[in-house]
């Protein structure tokens, strides 16, 4: 679950760093990690396997 969080966490870093600067790459990655942080919590709290791990940490 930590990983998921940091995951999260850092995409929100990056959209608000993105959006105070203006670099529309930084805000692209922070939204793409926020999902994927997202996705993963979610599979991973369901109990499906993730990555061939039957528990994501």
């Amino acid at each position: 679950m930590a990983r998921e969080v940091f995951m999260i966490v850092l995409g929100v870093i990056l959209l608000i760093v993105g959006f105070l600067t203006g670099i529309s790459i930084i805000w692209t990655i922070g939204i793409i990690l926020v999902v994927l942080g997202l996705i993963l919590w979610v599979l991973g709290a369901a109990g499906h396997a993730v990555g061939g791990r039957t528990h994501y940490w």
